[in-house]
């Protein structure tokens, strides 16, 4: 969960989300040195008195600018790919989650457990302490260190399921179905919202999955 004034990345909730803040401290690595390299020539370019108006060419200073920036490229590259490829990854699941998007609601399904649906409490019913626009009347129950394969789709336009913390993002789309491994590392309570711009109540249609201890999940669910 964000807060306001938060100038840091989300918790990570998932061995996924892990990777992507590292991905990201990996990619800011590269970003700042290329800054600092860029302004530190720029400085020496402005401040020198040196002229090179009858300079025609540089074979190797071109050589040079050409295979350095070629070679950072590989070195984002290949985290990169990583990181697309473990998304992607299908490993076998022990649970299964499906999400179905509404005009604006979400319905789960859950083995052993009733269908249900889940809405966005209005404001008014709030109690102290809930989030505004984030508080549903019923949660996704689900056990951490569990692998558990989400598999999403629409009843009607498109929507996208997301919980950021988590570092899910997925289409539902009408009439098809994707599918996600999440593994949660830590009890706790975690916030998404619809992704896609699905209609009037786009921002109206929050999810809210509660991770619990796997024994509670099972003997509830028995």
């Amino acid at each position: 969960m964000s807060y306001w004034g938060q100038k840091v990345l989300f918790d990570p909730a998932s061995p996924i989300q892990e990777e992507m803040i590292l991905f990201h401290d990996h990619a800011m690595v590269l970003l700042l040195g290329i800054f600092s390299f860029v302004a530190l020539l720029g400085s020496k370019l402005i401040l020198n008195k040196f002229s090179s108006r009858n300079m025609l060419e540089a074979q190797t200073l071109e050589t040079v600018w050409t295979i350095i920036p070629a070679l950072l490229l590989v070195w984002l590259a290949f985290p990169s790919l990583r990181l697309l490829y473990l998304l992607d990854e299908q490993s076998k699941a022990d649970l299964i989650l499906k999400s179905t998007g509404h005009q604006w609601y979400w319905s789960y399904e859950i083995p052993l457990v009733d269908p249900f649906d889940s809405y966005m409490v209005p404001l008014k019913d709030l109690n102290p302490g809930d989030f505004a626009l984030l508080e549903v009347d019923n949660r996704v129950t689900l056990p951490y260190n569990v692998n558990t394969s989400v598999v999403t789709t629409s009843a009607d336009v498109l929507h996208a399921f997301t919980i950021p913390s988590v570092g899910m993002k997925m289409d539902s789309v009408p009439g098809r179905l994707n599918s996600m491994n999440m593994f949660l590392n830590w009890p706790g309570v975690y916030y998404g919202q619809c992704s896609e711009i699905c209609g009037a109540n786009h921002s109206f249609m929050p999810i809210v999955v509660e991770a619990i201890d796997a024994s509670d999940f099972f003997f509830e669910s028995a």
